[in-house]
């Protein structure tokens, strides 16, 4: 298989895009609040499940880390007042990680987030976000991958 350079060159900025706003905004949220984009993506998929909980296995879905991360990543939720364990009322051996009111709280921070991006934390040079935006040509090798 071969690959257009032009599709080639696309990727390639698409990935030094992602790789600089993602960075920018696991700084700011670091700087901020304390927390990562896997916490971030945790709390705001336990603020929207039934019960603000959910278990382990569906943290992994949620974040896409693996069983160990995820872990690692609820006992420093936990530490911080994030999140807490929880047994499960039907099952006792079933635990489901919560979120607390100050997890819920720090969410609501967080997710402002984005505002504050738009009213002047800089990510990306304006060249770049005029490239996102006017750059949606198809990607002719993408049809090819399945």
């Amino acid at each position: 298989m071969t690959v257009a350079p032009k599709d080639a060159a696309l990727w390639t900025q698409l990935a030094a895009v992602h790789a600089k706003v993602g960075g920018s905004v696991e700084r700011i949220l670091q700087r901020r609040f304390g927390i990562g984009s896997s916490e971030l993506q945790a709390l705001m998929a336990l603020a929207e499940a039934p019960d603000g909980q959910l278990r382990m296995l569906e943290l992994n879905d949620v974040t896409l880390l693996n069983q160990s991360s995820v872990s690692r990543m609820v006992v420093r939720m936990e530490r911080a007042g994030l999140a807490e364990r929880r047994l499960c009322e039907r099952d006792r051996r079933g635990v489901y990680t919560g979120i607390t009111d100050h997890g819920a709280d720090l969410l609501r921070d967080a997710v402002g987030i984005l505002g504050g991006l738009r009213e002047g934390d800089a990510i990306l040079e304006p060249g770049d976000s005029v490239q996102i935006v006017t750059a949606p040509p198809k990607l002719t090798f993408a049809n090819r991958l399945e």
